[in-house]
Parts: C-alpha cells; structure tokens; sequence
C-alpha cells in the first residue's frame, strides 16, 4: 500500500488536475456559446441564398456554368475539416476513420485530399499520404475569407476538370452531446432539388443568366464551405467541453477513491500506535 505521504501527493495532483478541466469547461462553453450563435445566426441566409439558386438553376440547362455540370464519380476531392488539438473525446477519431475508410473503400478510384485543421493533416502525413492543398491554421478562428479561399481553390480545381466531384466530411453540429460524421457533396451544384423551386412559368433574365450564375454559383459555393467549418467548430467546443466534463467527474471519482484509502491508511497507522502504546503500558505494569 502506497504511504501516507504518497497518497497525500496524489490527492494534491489530481485535485489540481480537476481544477483545470473545470476551468478549461467553462472556457470552451464560452467559445460554444458563440459558435452556436454563428451557426444558428447562419441559417436565415442559407435559405434566402439556397431559394434564390432554386429560382434561378431550376430554369437553365447545366451547360450555363461548369460548377453545374455532372461528370462520372472517377476522380474526386475530398475535404477532410478535423480539428487543432486533442482532449476532444471522439470529435477527430471519428473523422479521421471515416475519411480512412472512405479512401480504402474502393468508392472512387482517386481521391485528392484537403485537410482542414493539423490533426488531420499530421494523421495523414504519418501514413505517408500526400494531400492536394493544407490549412492548418484555419481552425484557429473560422472567418469569411478563410472559407471563401477554400471555396475558390475547390471551384477552380472542378472548372479545371481536375477532379470530377468534391464532397466535404465534417462534423455536423446537433446538440452539445450530439456531433454527426457528415459527408455532403458540395461540387457539382445539386439541381434536382432546385428544378421545382418556385412556379412554373417564364422568367426574364436581366442581366443574363449567365452573369447571374457566375454571381450566385460562387458565393452559394464558398457559403457552404463556411457552413462546414462553423458546424465543426461548434461540434469541437461542445465535443471539448463534454470531455472536460467527464475528465472533471473523473477525477473527483478519483479523488474520492484515494481519499477513502488514506483514513483507511492513517485508521490503521492510529490503531498501530494505540496498540504499541497498550502493549507497552501492559508490559510495565507485569514488571
């Protein structure tokens, strides 16, 4: 059994330990906080954009602009959007084993990878898997230009005919104790959802449709991808903050336990004394 001294050491170590991931909860239930506010604050312009491609793609052929046209599913983009650090439970495992399995499938005979964020970056790296483009930094602080640079780098390599179909695979922010693996097809643009957008009738285009797609396609494009990456954010705050939590339960479970085994340790060190002290004075008394 470990000394007194030792299990006094312990309780001061762990007791610290609990004072930290409780501070480190309360930080990143801020930070959730916000990311929550971003992501919700989000969705009202995601309709408005998504009726207003409805209206507008749902009337021209894909031939209008090349982030419409579909070509078979050969070569493909995959984004992979993991996080900065660990101490996030499952938040990258999760991911980077969808994204393994994903690429040893056989689903497509060539996929590309962007990687969002350094976990994924040096998980890959160590297996010796090279990646198209990399944003390590990206994570830090989600903004409109990070994912508007993003968008334009994925844009450019399908007009380009460099890859045939680009998905994202992210964390989809649910709940705080709900984070959904997502695989969303980001390029081509979908158009079946959009063909029965608004009603059946003839639409004047002013200015063409083909300057209106070239304005609307994009941003529609570089939206989504901020979509993505404000969803994984709120997912990794609230995925951290829910680790904190049970790193904290956890250590006060701990806490307990080594408690419980040091009065047990000093009961049976005062018993030891006491005995000592009796037999000693019964000793004398038989002189």
């Amino acid at each position: 059994m470990p000394s007194k001294q030792d299990l006094r050491r312990r309780i001061r170590s762990v007791r610290s330990t609990q004072q930290l991931t409780r501070a480190m909860k309360m930080v990143y239930a801020a930070k959730l906080r916000r990311s929550q506010a971003a992501v919700l604050e989000a969705r009202p312009y995601a309709a408005a954009l998504d009726a207003v491609l409805g209206a507008l793609a749902g009337r021209v052929t894909a031939a209008r602009h090349p982030l419409l046209v579909e070509r078979p599913e050969e070569s493909v983009t995959l984004v992979v959007v993991a996080g900065d650090k660990g101490l996030c439970g499952a938040f990258n495992t999760n991911i980077l084993r969808e994204a393994t399995a994903l690429i040893r499938g056989g689903r497509w005979e060539r996929v590309d990878l962007v990687l969002v964020g350094r976990r994924g970056i040096d998980f890959f790296r160590r297996r010796g898997l090279s990646a198209a483009a990399t944003y390590p930094e990206l994570m830090k602080g989600v903004t409109v230009a990070g994912a508007r640079e993003v968008a334009r780098l994925l844009a450019a390599r399908y007009e380009g005919g460099g890859t045939d179909a680009v998905y994202l695979l992210y964390n989809r922010f649910r709940s705080i104790i709900r984070q959904e693996v997502t695989l969303e097809r980001l390029l081509p643009i979908e158009r079946t959802q959009t063909a029965t957008a608004g009603s059946a009738g003839a639409y004047i285009f002013e200015p063409s449709p083909q300057a209106l797609l070239s304005t609307i396609l994009p941003r529609h494009v570089e939206f989504k991808v901020l979509r993505a990456l404000l969803d994984s954010q709120a997912a990794e705050h609230a995925a951290r903050m829910m680790a904190m939590d049970s790193a904290s339960k956890n250590a006060g479970e701990m806490i307990d336990r080594l408690t419980l085994t040091y009065n047990r340790a000093r009961q049976a060190s005062i018993t030891k004394e006491l005995i000592e002290i009796v037999s000693g004075a019964q000793a004398l008394a038989e002189r």
